[in-house]
């Protein structure tokens, strides 16, 4: 089985709010650690050509690596995409549409702590010079623990505004937090989605579940000699297996005190 590391990044500078600086790493650490998936021989393919081979399409190369970037953060445009435009390295970026900003304007709302976000301009933007688009709901809730109709405005609203925007579909999906259940996939896929993204802190590979889709995640602190290892193949487990007990255990935890008016405060990206 071959492990594919699509990594997960959220914000990339040198001077982000304290909310999300665990999450966050530097554009000078954002450079090493391209150029050390280069050293190991990896092919940065899109998002999509691996979930194509995950319905049986055409096999992707022996050591790929994917991009994507939680969030929506307004330093993708002004960091990352230059960056990645000089190595032609393709990316996904999955946006919190509730979060977007009109010029001049903050967005509708969502549950994201202040910080400087993208505008429809600059995602508009962004997709035009060939930057996946994804969905990653509208105000970033913990998807697994909200009722069926709030799971289907945040799903369906996310996608139709960014369709509206973009004005082609919008298939790709990063669950808010990495946070996923089999109710929440379902209606992923009701959606009209192909994929949903989660976390999982493993690789992923062609055998994957595209709508529990592995991701490793990105780090302030992710050691040199980590991201060194994920990027030869090494130092995670690959997907698909079987959701751990603890994850199903925190789920409970979290709905029961949803249920209650009292729910986990998230204060990460994600």
């Amino acid at each position: 089985m071959t492990a594919v590391p699509v990594f997960l990044y959220h914000s990339v500078s040198d001077d982000p709010p304290d909310w999300i600086a665990p999450y966050t790493v530097t554009p000078r650490t954002f450079v090493r650690q391209l150029d050390r998936l280069a050293a190991a021989g990896r092919d940065v393919i899109p998002l999509r050509r691996l979930l194509a081979a995950q319905r049986g399409g055409p096999p992707v190369p022996d050591r790929c690596a994917v991009l994507t970037f939680d969030d929506g953060f307004a330093d993708f445009y002004w960091t990352v995409a230059p960056i990645l435009a000089e190595r032609e390295l393709p990316a996904t970026l999955f946006v919190t549409t509730g979060a977007v900003t009109t010029p001049g304007h903050q967005g509708e709302g969502s549950l994201l702590p202040p910080a400087e976000m993208l505008n429809w301009r600059q995602v508009a933007g962004l997709d035009g010079y060939g930057v996946e688009i994804g969905g990653h709901s509208h105000t970033h809730p913990q998807l697994d623990t909200v009722s069926e109709r709030r799971l289907g405005a945040e799903l369906d609203g996310c996608k139709r505004r960014l369709e509206e925007v973009l004005g082609h579909p919008v298939t790709a999906f990063a669950y808010p937090h990495g946070y996923s259940s089999p109710q929440a996939r379902r209606r992923v896929q009701r959606a009209g989605f192909s994929a949903g993204c989660s976390a999982r802190d493993a690789f992923s590979s062609p055998a994957d579940d595209p709508f529990q889709l592995a991701r490793l995640t990105v780090m302030a602190d992710t050691p040199a000699e980590r991201f060194t290892a994920w990027a030869n193949g090494r130092g995670a487990p690959v997907a698909p297996f079987p959701e751990h007990l603890r994850t199903k255990g925190w789920r409970t935890y979290r709905r029961l005190r949803a249920t209650v008016g009292r729910p986990v405060r998230l204060t990460t990206g994600g």
